[in-house]
């Protein structure tokens, strides 16, 4: 893979900064679960499915460390810690559970075997994580095997992810067909995930594309230059309402009065049945700086009043199709997610 988002190496978890694409390519090495809690809370890592990997990668270094006498009392607060850092990303509770149940299970076996296990587990979340988005991205190629010109929202390629990507795995398979396409990409306002980050991406690859501002999107519609969008997703609830990306919403609603089909991609982990609809998703309020400076330097009066919040919901009837590792999901959604998932 062209980009390594994160890896376990030597015991210790290793991260691409993201908040320093594109002008440094960034590695660091955190050493215990409280600097990875950290860095998943200040985006260093974002994106749900590499979430996920962090959090289950970062219980298994918690636990690695802890000591046997407080062990179980440390596997709570460690938990508790990693819970805590975003609200919204689905994935990162599913993989806390997933590990949590490692360790029910193991715990009667003594902590050793436990803190090996749940290394065993984080790893294999982080394989999984891969082998889902190569499958998504196929299913997403035959799809959208006759659009050409592609648009996508914020950054759902590899660096959202453990590798390869879910938007941007559905691209890459596209390409890696031998079809030719090229991709306008939204900045993505205000932490521009998509002008430093996606755009970084596809450059890498060499895949064409076009960087564009948020508000360009409908006039690039209107002029018949979009065949379809592709985004990612943070939780998909169980009516099929997704949360992603502020921004997500009134890209949805110009597509359907484009008549240009809008799909989400993202693996199994990010549904989440036991969230009714889109009313339900907690929704994500981050720091007003990320609203009134870019890179640190100030672009708005000081003082003034500032809203931040970092996901959107976009409604089912919006969404022309889902895209998962097991294929694609149509309306009714309500009926059709449950099947696909308990398939």
């Amino acid at each position: 893979m062209a980009v390594r988002t994160i890896q376990w190496k030597n015991d210790r978890v290793v991260m691409l900064d993201q908040r320093l694409l594109p002008h440094r390519e960034v590695y660091r090495v955190y050493r215990s679960y409280q600097e990875v809690a950290r860095a998943i809370r200040e985006m260093v890592i974002r994106g749900a499915p590499a979430i996920g990997v962090a959090a289950a990668m970062g219980l298994a270094l918690g636990a690695a460390q802890a000591r046997a006498k407080t062990f179980d009392r440390d596997f709570e607060r460690i938990s508790l810690a990693l819970a805590k850092t975003r609200p919204t990303a689905v994935n990162l509770f599913w993989a806390l559970e997933r590990m949590r149940r490692v360790y029910t299970a193991h715990r009667s076996r003594g902590v050793e075997p436990v803190q090996r296990l749940l290394k065993v587990e984080a790893l294999k979340i982080y394989q999984e994580d891969i082998a889902a988005n190569k499958k998504l991205g196929r299913f997403g190629a035959q799809l959208l095997r006759n659009a050409r010109h592609l648009m996508t929202y914020c950054n759902a390629g590899a660096l959202a992810t453990a590798g390869y990507g879910t938007a941007l795995g559905v691209i890459r398979a596209l390409q890696g067909s031998g079809k030719e396409i090229d991709v306008w990409v939204n900045e993505t306002r205000p932490f521009l995930q998509g002008a430093r980050l996606t755009a970084w991406e596809l450059k890498k690859e060499k895949i064409p594309m076009t960087l564009i501002t948020d508000n360009m999107a409908g006039s690039l519609m209107q002029q018949g230059k979009v065949d379809a969008v592709v985004v990612g997703c943070d939780r998909v609830a169980a009516n099929g309402d997704v949360a992603n990306k502020i921004g997500t919403y009134p890209l949805a609603v110009l597509a359907k009065r484009h008549n240009i089909p809008f799909y989400v991609a993202g693996p199994i982990s990010s549904i989440d049945l036991n969230c009714p609809s889109g009313k339900e998703i907690p929704i994500e309020q981050r720091d007003a700086m990320e609203v009134s400076h870019v890179f640190g330097r100030p672009l708005a009066p000081k003082g003034v009043k500032i809203f931040n919040p970092a996901f959107d919901v976009t409604p089912q009837e919006l969404i022309s199709a889902l895209i998962t590792e097991k294929g694609v999901i149509y309306s009714p959604y309500q009926q059709n997610i449950r099947n696909h998932v308990d398939h």
